[in-house]
């Protein structure tokens, strides 16, 4: 309910209760885990202490969240991933893991602005555009190979085999034609 930023370096302090109930010590008003959820993606830094002990279990609340969402039908953890992450508990590269997975998600984030800035940029009357002219070309490349028609502009004869001839000529000249296109492909796109 609380939407709070943090002042500075301090994290918000949210207190549980043994009665499950979570505390913002910030807005001074009981919130859920829904609202904390909502806090981590709007970028709150907050920290989570047990009211008795003091202890710190932002962990196991964050990891509490998550299998909420993941409980409510919005799964993005694949079981494969999942069954991969519990084999590295106990294993000689438990230590590295968090690292590795901090550095991977960061690289993620990186690349989703990345993406996100074509997408924005393509989405420009100029980039509209390109996109079609990239696309028109595409097709006509398709279209070219799937008809045999050579670069000239004039259709090709549909193969057919002399006395003689060996269907490996057929297929490498199919194969020059389909690496032709994907030079043509690989030229538009770079």
């Amino acid at each position: 309910m609380a939407s709070s930023k943090t002042t500075g370096d301090t994290p918000v302090i949210i207190k549980k209760y043994a009665n499950r109930r979570l505390y913002n010590t910030q807005s001074s008003s009981y919130i859920t885990l829904d609202d904390l959820a909502r806090m981590t993606r709007e970028g709150v830094d907050f920290q989570v202490l047990d009211a008795k002990t003091g202890s710190d279990i932002t962990h196991a609340i964050l990891t509490q969240i998550i299998m909420e969402e993941e409980a409510n039908g919005e799964q993005m953890l694949p079981v494969s991933f999942l069954r991969n992450l519990i084999g590295m508990y106990g294993n000689s590269m438990q230590e590295l893991m968090p690292h590795y997975l901090d550095a991977t998600m960061d690289n993620f984030r990186a690349n989703q602005s990345r993406l996100q800035e074509a997408f924005k940029s393509s989405m420009s009357p100029d980039g509209f555009a390109r996109l079609a002219e990239t696309n028109m070309a595409m097709f006509q490349a398709a279209a070219e190979a799937f008809m045999l028609k050579p670069k000239g502009g004039s259709t090709a004869k549909p193969a057919t085999p002399a006395a003689g001839n060996d269907t490996s000529d057929e297929l490498s000249e199919l194969r020059a034609q389909m690496k032709a296109m994907q030079d043509k492909l690989d030229r538009m796109g770079g």
